[in-house]
């Protein structure tokens, strides 16, 4: 099948989820001028450069982890896992402006080192990050979306050493959770490696 955006396309559901997937969770936490915390989901987020670490999340519309965020200068970001899926499910509510999801998941807000948000103590990692730009995408239109973009360097890195081996994070001990389509999950328990191509015509090596 093929159709043009944004639609009709005739299935049941909007099927653009399922197809860029799966998705890192940007789990979020951030805490605002005047005090008020918010942890929140988000799984249109990813690294976007290495050097320095840059990461960003996109939100639909301004919502409070953006709009603290920007205020604030900083925002968190909490390693989502298996074990952690309910209360990462949970910290997604509409809650009131000013409730706190760690109260609402049953999470422990734990201080970070540099910034002034809270970071999931329950999660094994978590990157503190500043705020370095913010926009609303456009569209061919140009016109400016409804989405509202956070781009954060990271500044401080947190990592439980129960997730180590050898020297590296273990997949299969973390256990990340990642965002399907619709209301679809998946966790990253099935690790293999491969190594990159060396010659220009994609074989390797020895």
């Amino acid at each position: 099948m093929f159709y043009r955006t944004p639609g009709p396309h005739g299935l049941a559901h909007d099927p653009f989820k399922a197809i860029v997937a799966p998705r890192p969770i940007g789990w979020i936490s951030t805490r605002s001028l005047s005090g008020a915390v918010n942890l929140s989901p988000y799984s249109f987020f990813n690294a976007v450069s290495d050097n320095p670490k840059i990461v960003m999340f996109s939100s639909a519309g301004m919502k409070d982890s953006p709009s603290f965020a920007i205020e604030s200068g900083a925002f968190a970001v909490n390693l989502a896992t298996r074990s952690l899926a309910a209360a990462m499910n949970r910290s997604s509510a509409p809650a009131p402006r000013g409730v706190s999801e760690f109260a609402i998941a049953g999470l422990t807000e734990t201080a970070c080192e540099i910034i002034a948000a809270p970071r999931v103590g329950e999660s094994p990692a978590a990157l503190e990050c500043r705020v370095t730009e913010w926009f609303r995408p456009k569209g061919l239109d140009g016109e400016a979306s409804d989405s509202v973009m956070v781009f954060g360097e990271v500044v401080g890195i947190h990592i439980d050493e129960s997730i180590l081996k050898d020297g590296r994070i273990d997949m299969s001990l973390a256990a990340p959770l990642s965002r399907l389509g619709y209301l679809d999950y998946a966790v990253s328990d099935t690790v293999f490696q491969m190594a990159r191509p060396i010659l220009p015509d994609g074989t390797d090596i020895g």
